[in-house]
Formats: C-alpha cells, sequence, structure tokens
C-alpha cells in the first residue's frame, strides 16, 4: 500500500459464524486502507478461524471523534507526536429481563487511560444498562485497564504500525463520521 492523501483508517464490525458455534459471532477491527477492498487480506488474516467466511455488519472511516480530526500521515512525516491517543472501548451491560449482554461500542481520545475510563464511565449506556446482580462494565479492556491496553495504533496490522501514524488535532469543524450499517459479504467488498 502506497501513501496517498486518500489513506483513511477505518473501523469495521466483522461478523461470522465458526466451526461448531451455534450463532454468529463478531469482533470490532481496525485497519488502514484507501478502500475498504484494500482491507481483504488484512481481515481474513485478522480472523483465520472463519475460513474466508466472513462478513461486514458496520463500518465508518474514522475522521473525526469528540472534536478532533483525524489524519493517517506516514511515520517519516511525523515532525511531533500528539499527546493524545485514540482509544476503542467496548461497554458491556445488562437489562432486566433480557437474555443478552448489550454492548456500546465507542471511540474516544484523550491521553490517559484514566481520563478514558471516566468519560466512558459517565455514558448513558454504562449508567442505564446494569443492575445489582449484572452491573455494567469495559469488555476487552481495550485501552482502559492497564494490563490490557490498547490503543488504536497498537491494534492496527503490523504491517500498518510500521509504517503510519493516525495525526489527531484539534478541529472546529465538528461533524459525525456516517456509519454503515446492513450486511455486506466480503466478496462484494
Amino acid at each position: 500500500m502506497e501513501y496517498t492523501d486518500a489513506l483513511k483508517l477505518f473501523m469495521i464490525l466483522l461478523g461470522c459464524k465458526p466451526e461448531g458455534r451455534h450463532t454468529e459471532q463478531h469482533d470490532v477491527f481496525f485497519a488502514i486502507g484507501n478502500s475498504l477492498s484494500d482491507l481483504k487480506t488484512d481481515i481474513t488474516d485478522f480472523w483465520p478461524e472463519a475460513n474466508g467466511k466472513i462478513h461486514i455488519d458496520a463500518w465508518r472511516e474514522v475522521t473525526t471523534v469528540g472534536g478532533y480530526s483525524l489524519k493517517v500521515v506516514p511515520m517519516a512525516n511525523i515532525v511531533e507526536f500528539n499527546m493524545n491517543k485514540l482509544f476503542f472501548i467496548n461497554l458491556g451491560g445488562y437489562k432486566p429481563g433480557e437474555f443478552d449482554e448489550l454492548h456500546y461500542k465507542m471511540l474516544l481520545i484523550t491521553d490517559t487511560i484514566a481520563e478514558a475510563t471516566r468519560l466512558a464511565k459517565e455514558t448513558t449506556f454504562y449508567r442505564h444498562t446494569g443492575f445489582e446482580s449484572a452491573v455494567s462494565h469495559i469488555d476487552d479492556k481495550y485501552g482502559v485497564d492497564v494490563d490490557d491496553a490498547f490503543e488504536i495504533a497498537d491494534v492496527l496490522p503490523e504491517h500498518v504500525k510500521r509504517r503510519f501514524h493516525i495525526q489527531i488535532e484539534p478541529t472546529t469543524f465538528p461533524f459525525e463520521d456516517e456509519l454503515h450499517l446492513g450486511y455486506l459479504p466480503l466478496s462484494k467488498v
């Protein structure tokens, strides 16, 4: 993959039904490319247990998060590193009478794990999806628990981490990234 100004950070919700499972499984995947079709190999490499029977349930080009703009730049072009980091947090919670664990996936930009945790616990989801015997929690602890702290830069495919950096800067044009939802077989990407 060559550097162009068109390189983007993608957040993708992958789905598949691995051999021996009764229900569809999901995982969130982050990668950098010019388009979704650039990422097919990285996606299949990320989830080899899917045996190629994988699909996309949702995706987003991540360009803005909480008043910041994000841009993919080559490592060689970095003048200074911003102290802010991009974190993915997967909140889990329960509602009485529902046989399910509900999830709320969020991206946060902050400079510390403690601040990311505090912000996640302030969300409406965290406060309203839990009760005494089934409290809300932060699943997988991506970027929240020191033992399992992953900022997005850490979970990118290895060949991407070596070559690119996610530049984070304040923006005066806050807008929401478009969410693309619905079943999309990888063969149609």
